[in-house]
Protein backbone atom coordinates (compact mmCIF):
# COMPACT_ATOMS: atom_id res chain seq x y z
CA UNK A 1 0.00 0.00 0.00
CA UNK A 2 1.66 3.60 -1.18
CA UNK A 3 0.69 6.96 0.63
CA UNK A 4 0.32 9.46 -1.96
CA UNK A 5 2.84 12.21 -1.15
CA UNK A 6 1.32 15.62 -1.76
CA UNK A 7 -1.90 14.05 0.63
CA UNK A 8 1.00 13.40 3.39
CA UNK A 9 2.44 16.44 3.57
CA UNK A 10 -0.99 18.37 3.69
CA UNK A 11 -1.82 15.37 6.40
CA UNK A 12 1.46 16.73 8.84
CA UNK A 13 0.87 19.94 7.94
CA UNK A 14 -2.47 19.62 9.78
CA UNK A 15 -1.21 17.49 12.39
CA UNK A 16 1.73 20.50 12.87
CA UNK A 17 -1.15 23.07 13.42
CA UNK A 18 -3.11 20.71 16.05
CA UNK A 19 0.09 20.40 17.78
CA UNK A 20 0.77 24.08 17.83
CA UNK A 21 -2.62 24.66 19.27
CA UNK A 22 -2.13 22.19 21.71
CA UNK A 23 0.52 23.42 22.74
CA UNK A 24 -0.99 27.61 23.10
CA UNK A 25 -3.40 25.82 25.45
CA UNK A 26 -0.88 24.13 27.52
CA UNK A 27 1.11 27.79 27.53
CA UNK A 28 -2.51 29.43 28.17
CA UNK A 29 -3.32 27.63 31.25
CA UNK A 30 0.26 28.20 32.30
CA UNK A 31 -0.43 32.00 32.44
CA UNK A 32 -3.65 31.32 33.85
CA UNK A 33 -2.17 29.50 36.72
CA UNK A 34 0.82 31.66 37.45
CA UNK A 35 -1.70 35.12 37.35
CA UNK A 36 -3.89 33.49 39.59
CA UNK A 37 -0.99 31.61 42.20
CA UNK A 38 2.36 32.83 41.72
CA UNK A 39 3.52 30.72 44.80
CA UNK A 40 3.51 27.69 41.38
CA UNK A 41 5.49 30.13 39.53
CA UNK A 42 7.91 29.93 41.94
CA UNK A 43 7.91 25.98 42.69
CA UNK A 44 8.23 25.72 39.15
CA UNK A 45 11.28 27.40 39.30
CA UNK A 46 12.56 25.68 41.99
CA UNK A 47 12.17 22.55 40.25
CA UNK A 48 14.15 23.76 37.40
CA UNK A 49 16.94 24.39 39.91
CA UNK A 50 16.76 20.89 40.90
CA UNK A 51 17.36 19.48 37.50
CA UNK A 52 20.47 21.79 37.04
CA UNK A 53 21.78 20.54 40.42
CA UNK A 54 22.26 17.56 38.85
CA UNK A 55 23.54 17.86 35.94
CA UNK A 56 25.92 20.01 37.82
CA UNK A 57 26.63 16.73 40.05
CA UNK A 58 26.69 14.86 37.12
CA UNK A 59 29.42 17.42 35.48
CA UNK A 60 31.82 17.84 38.32
CA UNK A 61 32.00 14.21 38.71
CA UNK A 62 32.96 14.07 42.78
CA UNK A 63 33.00 10.62 44.11
CA UNK A 64 29.54 9.36 44.27
CA UNK A 65 27.08 11.79 43.91
CA UNK A 66 24.50 9.09 44.78
CA UNK A 67 23.69 10.33 48.62
CA UNK A 68 23.27 13.73 46.76
CA UNK A 69 21.26 12.86 44.08
CA UNK A 70 19.03 11.08 46.68
CA UNK A 71 18.80 14.39 48.23
CA UNK A 72 17.88 15.90 45.49
CA UNK A 73 14.91 13.62 44.24
CA UNK A 74 13.70 14.28 47.93
CA UNK A 75 13.61 17.66 47.13
CA UNK A 76 12.20 17.52 43.93
CA UNK A 77 9.16 15.13 45.37
CA UNK A 78 8.49 17.72 48.16
CA UNK A 79 8.38 20.53 45.86
CA UNK A 80 5.83 18.51 43.24
CA UNK A 81 3.65 17.73 46.02
CA UNK A 82 3.30 21.18 47.35
CA UNK A 83 2.87 22.65 43.81
CA UNK A 84 -0.15 19.96 43.39
CA UNK A 85 -1.32 21.30 46.63
CA UNK A 86 -0.93 25.01 45.10
CA UNK A 87 -3.13 24.41 42.34
CA UNK A 88 -6.13 22.90 44.10
CA UNK A 89 -5.59 25.74 47.34
CA UNK A 90 -6.08 28.29 43.82
CA UNK A 91 -9.06 26.16 42.38
CA UNK A 92 -7.50 24.22 39.82
CA UNK A 93 -7.29 20.34 39.52
CA UNK A 94 -4.28 18.86 40.59
CA UNK A 95 -3.11 17.64 37.02
CA UNK A 96 -4.49 20.92 35.68
CA UNK A 97 -0.73 22.05 34.19
CA UNK A 98 0.20 18.01 33.12
CA UNK A 99 1.02 18.11 30.03
CA UNK A 100 -1.62 16.34 27.29
CA UNK A 101 -1.08 15.24 24.04
CA UNK A 102 -3.58 14.91 21.58
CA UNK A 103 -2.25 11.20 20.92
CA UNK A 104 -1.20 9.24 23.79
CA UNK A 105 0.02 6.64 21.33
CA UNK A 106 2.48 9.03 19.66
CA UNK A 107 2.73 11.88 21.67
CA UNK A 108 1.76 13.70 18.56
CA UNK A 109 4.57 12.53 16.26
CA UNK A 110 2.68 11.09 14.03
CA UNK A 111 4.26 8.07 13.94
CA UNK A 112 4.18 4.54 15.99
CA UNK A 113 7.43 3.35 15.59
CA UNK A 114 8.65 3.10 11.95
CA UNK A 115 4.54 2.98 11.58
CA UNK A 116 1.69 5.56 10.63
CA UNK A 117 -0.17 7.01 13.36
CA UNK A 118 -3.88 6.07 13.49
CA UNK A 119 -4.06 9.80 13.99
CA UNK A 120 -1.73 10.95 11.36
CA UNK A 121 -3.59 8.20 8.75
CA UNK A 122 -6.98 9.65 10.06
CA UNK A 123 -5.65 12.76 8.41
CA UNK A 124 -4.45 11.50 5.48
CA UNK A 125 -7.51 9.96 5.09
CA UNK A 126 -10.01 12.66 5.40
CA UNK A 127 -7.00 14.85 2.85
CA UNK A 128 -7.40 11.99 0.18
CA UNK A 129 -11.56 12.19 0.99
CA UNK A 130 -11.72 16.36 0.14
CA UNK A 131 -9.51 16.08 -2.50
CA UNK A 132 -11.29 12.99 -4.13
CA UNK A 133 -14.31 15.44 -3.68
CA UNK A 134 -13.22 18.37 -5.16
CA UNK A 135 -11.83 16.38 -8.25
CA UNK A 136 -15.00 14.53 -8.76
CA UNK A 137 -17.46 16.95 -7.00
CA UNK A 138 -18.80 14.43 -5.16
CA UNK A 139 -22.17 14.57 -3.03
CA UNK A 140 -23.75 11.72 -2.31
CA UNK A 141 -22.63 9.18 -5.03
CA UNK A 142 -22.24 6.04 -3.23
CA UNK A 143 -23.35 2.08 -4.66
CA UNK A 144 -26.11 2.54 -2.25
CA UNK A 145 -27.40 5.75 -4.00
CA UNK A 146 -26.58 4.29 -7.86
CA UNK A 147 -30.50 3.88 -9.27
CA UNK A 148 -30.68 1.54 -11.81
CA UNK A 149 -34.35 2.37 -12.73
CA UNK A 150 -33.13 5.14 -14.70
CA UNK A 151 -32.14 2.36 -17.96
CA UNK A 152 -34.57 1.15 -19.70
CA UNK A 153 -36.11 -2.86 -18.45
CA UNK A 154 -36.80 -3.04 -22.28
CA UNK A 155 -35.29 -6.03 -23.46
CA UNK A 156 -32.97 -5.30 -26.87
CA UNK A 157 -35.04 -7.58 -29.80
CA UNK A 158 -31.85 -8.77 -31.21
CA UNK A 159 -30.23 -9.52 -28.27
CA UNK A 160 -32.97 -10.32 -25.40
CA UNK A 161 -30.84 -8.45 -23.28
CA UNK A 162 -32.19 -5.03 -21.68
CA UNK A 163 -29.86 -1.94 -20.86
CA UNK A 164 -30.91 -2.22 -16.99
CA UNK A 165 -29.93 -6.10 -16.79
CA UNK A 166 -26.42 -4.99 -18.55
CA UNK A 167 -25.99 -2.32 -16.50
CA UNK A 168 -26.75 -4.16 -13.14
CA UNK A 169 -23.84 -6.76 -14.23
CA UNK A 170 -21.41 -3.96 -14.69
CA UNK A 171 -22.75 -2.34 -11.28
CA UNK A 172 -22.18 -5.71 -9.48
CA UNK A 173 -18.96 -5.50 -11.28
CA UNK A 174 -17.82 -2.05 -9.75
CA UNK A 175 -19.04 -3.16 -5.76
CA UNK A 176 -16.92 -6.57 -5.89
CA UNK A 177 -14.06 -4.73 -7.40
CA UNK A 178 -13.84 -1.81 -4.86
CA UNK A 179 -14.91 -4.57 -1.95
CA UNK A 180 -12.36 -6.94 -2.82
CA UNK A 181 -9.46 -4.15 -3.79
CA UNK A 182 -6.68 -5.08 -4.17
CA UNK A 183 -7.33 -8.64 -3.80
CA UNK A 184 -8.19 -10.31 -7.26
CA UNK A 185 -8.81 -6.43 -8.63
CA UNK A 186 -7.67 -6.02 -12.19
CA UNK A 187 -8.09 -2.47 -14.50
CA UNK A 188 -11.31 -1.33 -15.94
CA UNK A 189 -11.80 0.23 -18.80
CA UNK A 190 -15.28 1.45 -18.80
CA UNK A 191 -16.60 2.53 -22.38
CA UNK A 192 -19.96 4.21 -23.43
CA UNK A 193 -21.48 7.21 -24.15
CA UNK A 194 -21.87 10.75 -22.15
CA UNK A 195 -24.29 10.65 -19.50
CA UNK A 196 -24.39 6.61 -18.48
CA UNK A 197 -23.22 6.23 -15.33
CA UNK A 198 -19.16 6.15 -15.99
CA UNK A 199 -17.80 8.99 -14.06
CA UNK A 200 -20.55 7.76 -11.32
CA UNK A 201 -19.18 3.97 -10.56
CA UNK A 202 -15.83 5.38 -10.48
CA UNK A 203 -16.21 8.23 -8.09
CA UNK A 204 -18.31 5.27 -5.86
CA UNK A 205 -14.91 2.94 -6.54
CA UNK A 206 -12.74 5.69 -5.22
CA UNK A 207 -14.83 6.33 -1.83
CA UNK A 208 -14.30 2.55 -1.23
CA UNK A 209 -10.99 2.09 -2.17
CA UNK A 210 -9.50 5.04 -0.63
CA UNK A 211 -11.50 4.60 3.00
CA UNK A 212 -9.49 1.75 2.97
CA UNK A 213 -6.84 3.76 3.11
CA UNK A 214 -5.17 2.94 -0.45
CA UNK A 215 -3.88 5.84 -2.11
CA UNK A 216 -6.24 7.01 -5.11
CA UNK A 217 -5.47 9.79 -7.44
CA UNK A 218 -8.24 10.91 -10.48
CA UNK A 219 -8.07 12.79 -12.79
CA UNK A 220 -8.76 13.55 -16.89
CA UNK A 221 -6.85 12.23 -19.79
CA UNK A 222 -6.12 15.74 -20.73
CA UNK A 223 -5.24 17.34 -17.98
CA UNK A 224 -2.61 13.98 -17.59
CA UNK A 225 -0.86 14.66 -20.67
CA UNK A 226 -0.81 18.25 -20.23
CA UNK A 227 1.10 17.30 -16.95
CA UNK A 228 3.62 14.90 -19.17
CA UNK A 229 3.83 17.62 -21.73
CA UNK A 230 4.90 19.89 -19.42
CA UNK A 231 7.90 17.90 -18.24
CA UNK A 232 9.08 16.89 -21.76
CA UNK A 233 8.75 20.48 -22.96
CA UNK A 234 9.72 22.84 -20.17
CA UNK A 235 9.13 26.03 -20.84
CA UNK A 236 9.33 27.71 -17.24
CA UNK A 237 7.24 27.17 -13.87
CA UNK A 238 7.47 24.53 -11.06
CA UNK A 239 9.35 21.97 -12.43
CA UNK A 240 9.43 19.78 -9.69
CA UNK A 241 5.71 19.87 -8.72
CA UNK A 242 4.84 18.89 -12.03
CA UNK A 243 7.30 16.07 -11.74
CA UNK A 244 5.32 15.34 -8.27
CA UNK A 245 2.60 15.14 -10.29
CA UNK A 246 3.45 13.19 -12.85
CA UNK A 247 4.96 10.23 -9.99
CA UNK A 248 1.76 10.56 -8.29
CA UNK A 249 0.28 9.23 -11.54
CA UNK A 250 2.66 6.80 -11.98
CA UNK A 251 2.72 5.65 -8.13
CA UNK A 252 -0.40 5.99 -6.71
CA UNK A 253 -2.21 2.45 -5.23
CA UNK A 254 -5.27 3.20 -7.86
CA UNK A 255 -5.14 5.72 -11.12
CA UNK A 256 -8.61 6.78 -12.27
CA UNK A 257 -8.11 8.35 -15.42
CA UNK A 258 -11.43 9.74 -16.69
CA UNK A 259 -12.39 10.69 -20.77
CA UNK A 260 -10.06 8.96 -22.63
CA UNK A 261 -10.48 10.16 -26.26
CA UNK A 262 -11.73 14.20 -25.44
CA UNK A 263 -8.56 15.37 -25.25
CA UNK A 264 -6.61 16.43 -28.70
CA UNK A 265 -4.23 13.60 -30.05
CA UNK A 266 -0.79 14.01 -31.05
CA UNK A 267 1.82 11.65 -31.41
CA UNK A 268 3.25 12.47 -27.76
CA UNK A 269 0.07 11.81 -26.09
CA UNK A 270 0.05 8.31 -27.56
CA UNK A 271 3.57 8.19 -26.56
CA UNK A 272 2.34 8.95 -22.79
CA UNK A 273 -0.38 7.03 -22.71
CA UNK A 274 1.55 3.78 -23.39
CA UNK A 275 4.49 4.69 -20.77
CA UNK A 276 1.73 5.63 -18.39
CA UNK A 277 -0.44 2.08 -18.95
CA UNK A 278 2.41 0.29 -19.96
CA UNK A 279 4.39 1.50 -16.47
CA UNK A 280 1.66 0.65 -14.19
CA UNK A 281 1.04 -2.49 -15.53
CA UNK A 282 4.71 -3.92 -15.07
CA UNK A 283 4.58 -2.22 -11.23
CA UNK A 284 1.11 -4.50 -10.66
CA UNK A 285 -0.65 -0.91 -9.72
CA UNK A 286 -4.63 -0.75 -10.89
CA UNK A 287 -5.86 1.57 -13.34
CA UNK A 288 -9.82 2.48 -14.32
CA UNK A 289 -9.42 4.50 -17.90
CA UNK A 290 -13.32 5.96 -18.53
CA UNK A 291 -13.58 6.70 -22.48
CA UNK A 292 -16.02 7.38 -24.98
CA UNK A 293 -14.47 5.17 -27.07
CA UNK A 294 -14.93 1.63 -27.39
CA UNK A 295 -11.92 -0.88 -27.05
CA UNK A 296 -11.87 -1.39 -30.74
CA UNK A 297 -11.49 2.32 -31.16
CA UNK A 298 -8.55 2.94 -29.20
CA UNK A 299 -6.34 0.39 -32.22
CA UNK A 300 -7.50 3.03 -34.30
CA UNK A 301 -6.99 6.41 -32.08
CA UNK A 302 -4.00 5.44 -30.97
CA UNK A 303 -1.72 2.34 -31.07
CA UNK A 304 -2.08 -1.44 -31.45
CA UNK A 305 0.25 -1.51 -28.70
CA UNK A 306 -1.83 0.55 -26.09
CA UNK A 307 -5.55 -0.96 -27.83
CA UNK A 308 -4.17 -4.71 -27.32
CA UNK A 309 -2.65 -3.98 -23.96
CA UNK A 310 -6.43 -2.67 -22.32
CA UNK A 311 -7.91 -5.31 -24.23
CA UNK A 312 -5.98 -7.81 -22.77
CA UNK A 313 -4.89 -6.34 -19.14
CA UNK A 314 -8.68 -4.73 -18.43
CA UNK A 315 -12.07 -5.78 -17.91
CA UNK A 316 -13.83 -4.03 -20.20
CA UNK A 317 -17.58 -2.87 -19.51
CA UNK A 318 -19.71 -1.24 -22.27
CA UNK A 319 -22.17 0.79 -20.77
CA UNK A 320 -25.35 1.38 -22.48
CA UNK A 321 -28.72 3.51 -21.85
CA UNK A 322 -29.45 6.72 -22.56
CA UNK A 323 -28.40 9.40 -21.53
CA UNK A 324 -29.49 10.00 -17.18
CA UNK A 325 -28.02 13.73 -17.35
CA UNK A 326 -31.01 14.46 -19.76
CA UNK A 327 -33.79 12.27 -18.54
CA UNK A 328 -33.55 14.27 -15.31
CA UNK A 329 -34.15 17.19 -16.91
CA UNK A 330 -37.25 15.96 -19.00
CA UNK A 331 -35.24 14.86 -22.27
Amino acid sequence: MSLDGKLLSRAKLRLEAKKRDNEALQAKRLEEVYARCPRVRALDLALKASVMDVIGLALRGDGDPAEAVDAIRDKNLALQAERIQALTAAGFPGDYLDHEYLCNTCHDTGYAGTELCSCLRDLYLEEQRASLSSLFKLGSETFDSFDLSWYDDTPDPATGVSPRYKMEFIYDTCVDYATRFPRRSTNLFLSGGTGLGKTFLSACIARVVADKGFSVVYDTAASIFSKFEEEKFYKGGDLTATRDELRRYLDCDLLIMDDLGTEMTTSFTVSALYELVNSRLIAGRKTIISSNLSAGELYGRYSPQIASRIEGEYHVLNFCGRDIRLLKKGF
